[in-house]
This record gives structure tokens, sequence and C-alpha cells, in this order.
């Protein structure tokens, strides 16, 4: 697979599970308890450079660490989350996306969602 040198997300070496063309690890700065990555093992930048088996493996990963989430800290929901772009807030170059698990009481209004990228369009 592409790997580039220096790039954070080339190394599978934290990987808490893995298949053949992603693998997934806990994020080094969580949002939540539970934060998991999921990164593909080629080196490409946006989610819609996936190939079909890449975004196969990574749905497969997400229900993975579903479960495995589920069972060690028992979350009350999850969001499921890719950032593609500088303007939307990639700051690693190489695709990745975020399972977070949520709480009960995480935040003050949890309503919205993923709409909070843009906090005026949060609550509706």
């Amino acid at each position: 697979m592409t790997k580039l040198k220096g790039c954070p997300f080339c190394v599978a070496e934290e990987a808490i599970a893995q298949n053949e063309h992603a693998y997934a690890r806990l994020d080094k700065y969580p949002v939540n308890t539970g934060h998991v990555l999921v990164i593909t093992r080629r080196h490409v930048q946006s989610f819609f450079e996936t190939s079909r088996p890449e975004r196969r493996a990574i749905l497969s990963l997400i229900d993975e660490m579903k479960q495995f989430l589920d069972g060690k800290f028992s979350p009350d929901g999850y969001n499921i989350g890719v950032n593609v772009g500088e303007t939307a807030g990639q700051t690693v170059m190489h695709v990745h996306v975020h399972l977070i698990p949520r709480y009960k009481g995480d935040t003050p209004n949890p309503r919205g969602g993923v709409r909070g990228v843009i906090p005026d369009k949060q609550s509706y």
C-alpha cells in the first residue's frame, strides 16, 4: 500500500483492530472516552478518493469498534464523522473516520449532533 514518509497515519503500530485495507486506533486527542479513528492503510487524503474495498473495510471496522466500545464503555450514542479538506477541519491529510462515543450529559445540549460543526446551525 502507498505510504507517505512522516505521515502519522501511515504506520499502524497503535492499531487495536485491522483488516486488509484499514486499521483502527484510539485517538491521541479524544473528544470523549473511547474516541476511535478508522484509517486507510493506503495514504490517500480524501474519503472521496478511497476505493470501494477501502470503504467496505472502513465500515467493517466501524462496526467492529462499535461492538468493542459498547462492551468496554457502554456509551449512550455515537457520532461518526469525516473531515475532508482544511476548510472542513481536516488537519492530518490522510483519510480517517472518527467514531466518537457519546454519553448522557457530556454536553449540555446534544441536539443537532454533527450540525455543531457550524455552531449557529446546530439548533433547529
